[in-house]
């Protein structure tokens, strides 16, 4: 596994050097603009090599009847996300056909693990959620999809909570099912390699065709964890605080504040922190959230189970304070 590791990382290393040389000699760049949080133009759509070390894991895997052939199908679905996300890279796509994609994907996915895991509720157990598990677990794929989009905004920022979250959820499958643990062991060595080119100053951006991919991947895992430990939705969605926090938080705001919600803008709490204290501050100070606090209440959910919805809220509070303190959502930065 070690070996296997160690070749997808150094895959997602060089492949990330050639995409970038393509970007560069064929101008597919992030220009900045008023909305940018970096100030020269950069090479984007390195996220590629991520998809592409990936897949040549899981390949192996499956060929090796390391895999599940369900769980093969439903990551391969992934692929379709990060085909449109690579055409909007090269020349923008519309929204409604970006988001139809989005859904059949996640709903193909879904077909492939039989829909939605039981919820473990405090009180009630597991519960069966039947149809309406379909619907929730569409939202929640879509809306994984999403949070990369919408926070892959300063550098290494969407590398490294995909390098975060697949390494805690590995080190949870690991006492579960060993076929999981090695796709997401692979997923996190994918996503460094990327991260050596991706870390402040980035030489390289990830792009539609990176962040969408891995939101919905990494989603798709928590679901396929879930089914074998409830646990681990509740652990998941911790370990995903500060996407989840800042993303819903900042869009709620501007909704209800009457703004064109849809459009792109740097009103992110992550963004506003960036403007301020620079992105390595920023990436680090990330970190820290997610090994000092976050990482610590998924392992006691993972633990202790019935405290999941507890666990949940206590992980999101002081995420919340942040987005509120920083004005997550308003257009104008205000003096804090």
């Amino acid at each position: 596994m070690l070996f296997l590791s160690l070749i997808v990382f150094l895959v997602a290393v060089v492949l990330t050097g050639v995409i970038r040389f393509y970007a560069v000699s064929r101008n597919v760049m992030d220009i900045p603009n008023q909305r940018s949080s970096h100030t020269a133009p950069t090479p984007r759509g390195g996220g590629l090599a991520i998809v592409l070390a990936f897949f040549f894991a899981s390949i192996f895997l499956f060929l090796n009847q390391l895999l599940l052939l369900s769980h093969f199908l439903a990551l391969s679905s992934c692929l379709l996300v990060a085909f449109i996300g690579f055409c909007d890279d090269h020349a923008h796509i519309a929204a409604r056909w970006r988001f139809l994609i989005h859904l059949l994907t996640a709903l193909s996915v879904l077909f492939f693990l039989h829909g939605f895991p039981t919820l473990l509720l405090p009180g009630l157990g597991l519960v069966n959620l039947d149809w309406f598990g379909w619907i929730l677990a569409t939202i929640l794929l879509v809306w994984f999809l999403n949070l990369f989009n919408f926070m892959d905004g300063t550098d290494g920022i969407a590398a490294s909570e995909a390098l975060f979250v697949s390494s805690a959820l590995a080190g949870f499958l690991f006492f579960i099912d060993i076929s999981l643990f090695k796709v997401t062991i692979c997923l996190a060595a994918a996503s460094l390699g990327f991260l050596l080119w991706n870390w402040p100053k980035a030489s390289i951006f990830m792009g539609d065709v990176g962040s969408g991919f891995l939101g919905l991947l990494l989603g798709v895992i928590v679901l396929m964890a879930a089914q074998l430990s409830p646990a681990l939705l509740y652990s998941g969605l911790i370990l995903f605080g500060i996407f989840m926090v800042d993303a819903t938080y900042t869009l709620l705001i501007r909704f209800g504040s009457g703004q064109k919600w849809h459009e792109a803008h740097c009103s992110h709490t992550y963004q506003k922190a960036a403007k301020r204290f620079g992105h390595l501050p920023v990436l680090l100070a990330c970190w820290s959230i997610n090994l000092c606090w976050l990482l610590p209440i998924s392992a006691w959910v993972f633990f202790y189970p019935t405290f999941g919805l507890l666990g949940l809220l206590l992980a999101y509070l002081p995420l919340i304070w942040l987005a509120n303190y920083f004005n997550a959502g308003h257009a104008q930065i205000e003096s804090l």
